[in-house]
């Protein structure tokens, strides 16, 4: 699916622009902040072709698209106002109180420090490359073309107020100039001379304590937030007519002064004081603390709340020059590269092999989502071993007192911005964390589904003589013929599916389209119809309909979690040509119309008509029998389900 699509689609599937609060991504996620939640459609936004997994948590829907997240981004920003300053909209008060104090604390995180990470990781490799070319004797710190580099990698952190301020002002939603003319004014040359000097500095006779503002991030986020709650004050009482005059005037008058006498003060001994807090956690035993930094970085990750600990990295480096729990929590990253190379080298699906191997190379430069939530965490045993593997990367990592001197995803390219002491110790916990996962994964081994799919479809140990197939639609006759030659009893089937729709009858792996294929969403079967109505395929009833009406969900008697889908991309037809017969929550019984479909139209349209019926609760069946019969009829069984 091309990216306009993609970005069509899920904008539509979250509830549509005016669904949508704020948008920022990360390097693998879009992170949406929703209005009404009842509104996303998440099973769609899951099974769309371009979108790995949807999570949600810490105040936000992430939909996790990979490395084309950014052109994801601006495809929405090109067809919508989401990325328009100026285009603001609030969260209903009901969906803002049911967020959590620290779900609201990440997204806010997030929002002010994720524009910041790309540039900053960038700025921190040419610190890093700096200082080893140093340390090398290739060049002195007096040369001019090391002043003009150094320059290059260090103003961003020199003028990191200036660029939290706008940030921070399109979080708040107060005026970006006015935030960005503070932030100048804390950096600004005889501003910093007074703090140089240490002489004693008044204004209007109220002492003023003077600091140093380069590089420092708690105090211009509490100045615009300030700032942001005084200018809804002003605007309030200022008449529109000499408002845009007045409010900046007043807001650049009382905010800098007050800023430098106590916000500034007391942000600076904050910062200071997070800092010490823990370097002093991290002195205590610094092996430990890294290790449990490295072991849980990838979990937090998942549900998105490293967030919190990113704020406390840019701290550190902004106070210190340098944070070791930044390096403390890399490892785990080389760790996850191990394991997806261990399922690469082992599976035999051809699907699992190839998806391993594309997240292998990007999690190599520290994209690792793809390869969790579609390999690792998906197989299970595989991320567990990579969390063990991380613990002892990170306790090499802390032993040595690794650190990072700035921000940026740890990877290959990335390795300058972990220049220092610790640097050679950093380097062998990454590698013992990559090779421990490797060994540890090819020992301990997944359910490969390969092996599981041959499972489903080889038959079981027959009597001496004995020919038997494990279609669905003789296996009664086969547990007969068992009972008669003394064989082992044959499996019970608990649950038999049905073919929802008459047609041809393939595997689900030939399916176009990577989400079904894959076996992300479940094991199953498809059908290429023949007619276009669509009957249950069990007795149950519906959990699901979709208002496209090209879906459908439905809860089995016998507890299969069984989803229809008609065609592959068929959701942007938007409900033409398909007609529901039912409605969620309604009981159906074996055979029961569901649906109908314009099979014709569909075609005419360009679909793919086929037809993939998945059980979604895939890992709760022992063995999964499909027919081997190529035709099927609505009706006839084409599943079997074992405990």
């Amino acid at each position: 699916m091309n990216t306009e699509v993609l970005a069509g689609n899920i904008l539509k599937l979250v509830g549509g622009e005016n669904n949508v609060a704020s948008l920022v991504h990360c390097a693998t996620r879009l992170r949406f902040k929703i209005i009404d939640n009842s509104k996303v459609n998440q099973p769609e936004l899951e099974a769309l072709d371009g979108v790995i997994t949807v999570v949600r948590g810490s105040g936000q829907l992430q939909v996790v698209i990979g490395n084309r997240v950014p052109d994801v981004f601006r495809a929405i920003g090109a067809i919508s106002g989401l990325l328009d300053d100026s285009k603001s909209k609030k969260v209903a008060p009901e969906q803002q109180n049911s967020a959590s104090v620290l779900g609201r604390l990440i997204d806010l995180v997030s929002g002010i420090f994720t524009p910041l990470l790309g540039a900053m990781a960038a700025a921190g490799v040419l610190k890093g490359a700096l200082a080893i070319v140093l340390a090398a004797g290739w060049m002195t710190s007096k040369e001019t073309t090391y002043i003009i580099l150094h320059a290059a990698s260090d103003s961003l952190f020199y003028f990191l107020p200036m660029l939290l301020a706008i940030t921070s002002a399109r979080k708040f939603e107060t005026n970006v100039f006015v935030a960005v003319s503070i932030a100048g004014a804390l950096i600004y040359p005889s501003i910093q001379q007074l703090f140089t000097a240490g002489n004693p500095v008044t204004f209007f006779g109220l002492p003023v304590m003077m600091m140093k503002y380069t590089g420092t991030v708690i105090p211009i986020i509490f100045s615009v937030w300030l700032m942001s709650i005084l200018e809804r004050f002003l605007n309030r009482h200022i008449h529109e007519s000499v408002r845009n005059i007045l409010t900046p005037f007043f807001l650049l008058t009382l905010m800098v002064p007050l800023t430098l006498m106590t916000i500034g003060p007391v942000g600076v001994s904050a910062s200071e004081a997070v800092a010490s807090l823990f370097v002093s956690i991290y002195g205590i035993n610094p092996i430990i603390a890294s290790a449990l930094m490295a072991a849980s970085w990838q979990i937090l990750v998942i549900f998105g709340v490293h967030w919190g600990f990113v704020t406390v990295f840019i701290n550190d480096i902004s106070v210190m020059g340098h944070s070791y729990l930044k390096a403390a929590s890399s490892p785990s990253v080389f760790a996850q590269s191990g394991a997806l190379l261990a399922v690469m080298l082992r599976t035999k699906d051809k699907k699992l092999k190839a998806l391993a191997g594309s997240s292998f190379i990007a999690s190599l430069f520290g994209i690792t989502e793809p390869g969790v939530y579609g390999v690792t965490l998906k197989l299970k045993k595989p991320f567990v071993c990579a969390v063990i593997a991380a613990g002892f990367g990170g306790a090499i990592a802390g032993y040595a007192k690794s650190s990072a001197i700035s921000m940026g995803m740890p990877g290959l390219l990335t390795l300058p911005i972990f220049y220092g002491e610790g640097f050679i110790g950093f380097i062998i916990g990454c590698v013992v964390a990559f090779a421990a996962s490797l060994v540890l994964t090819l020992l301990v081994g997944f359910d490969d589904p390969a092996l599981k799919s041959t499972a489903q479809t080889a038959p079981s140990a027959p009597a001496a003589g004995e020919k038997r197939t494990v279609s669905a639609e003789t296996s009664a006759a086969a547990t007969a013929a068992t009972a008669a030659t003394a064989a082992p009893a044959a499996q019970v089937v608990n649950e038999q599916i049905a073919a929802p729709i008459s047609g041809t009858v393939i595997p689900l792996t030939a399916v176009d389209d990577k989400v079904f294929s894959s076996g992300i969403v479940g094991q199953g079967f498809a059908i290429v119809p023949d007619e276009g109505q669509v009957y249950s395929p069990v007795d149950g009833h519906i959990a699901s309909t979709f208002a496209s009406g090209h879906a459908i969900g439905i809860n089995s008697t016998g507890g299969a979690e069984i989803l229809i889908h008609v065609g592959i991309n068929t959701v942007q037809l938007e409900g033409q040509h398909f007609k529901m017969q039912v409605k969620e929550g309604d009981e159906v019984k074996k055979g029961q119309l569901l649906l109908t479909f314009d099979l014709d139209e569909i075609k005419k349209a360009g679909y793919d008509t086929v037809t993939p019926v998945i059980v979604t609760n895939s890992e709760a069946w022992r063995e999964m029998q499909i027919s081997d019969k190529p035709h099927s009829r609505s009706g006839e069984p084409v599943m079997a389900l074992s405990l």
